[in-house]
């Protein structure tokens, strides 16, 4: 190329491009994941704190995964307290307890629990 010439920049692959998936994070185990995998509760502007099934509610959002361990933990702890920046009264906790409760227990995958090969515990 000659000196005074501006470089061209590469062009892309043409084709579809891959749908953007937002990822959030759950406030207890700190796992990112797709935000439709998620649960949000929010702190709705009347300082309620309720579930949000839909995602779209208005006001301040925490997410949190399907694990019955994580819901007790957030609320057991004020983490959830704290990522929604308010106080939660124990009406509401229970509320978010009696939600977790139906929540199906997380199963393990086979290579969490099956012992590593050659490593003695």
């Amino acid at each position: 190329m000659t000196a005074g010439m501006p470089v061209k920049p590469k062009r892309r692959a043409k084709g579809p491009r891959p749908k953007h998936i937002p990822q959030r994070m759950c406030v207890s185990c700190r796992e990112r994941s797709a935000k439709r995998a998620l649960i949000r509760i929010v702190r709705t502007p009347e300082g309620r704190v309720e579930l949000d099934p839909t995602g779209r509610k208005n006001g301040r959002g925490a997410y949190l995964c399907d694990d019955p361990a994580c819901w007790e933990r957030a609320l057991r702890s004020d983490l959830l307290a704290r990522a929604l920046k308010t106080d939660i009264d124990q009406e509401t906790v229970d509320r978010l307890r009696a939600y977790a409760a139906t929540l199906p227990p997380v199963q393990e995958t086979p290579t969490e629990s099956a012992p590593q090969k050659g490593i003695d515990p």
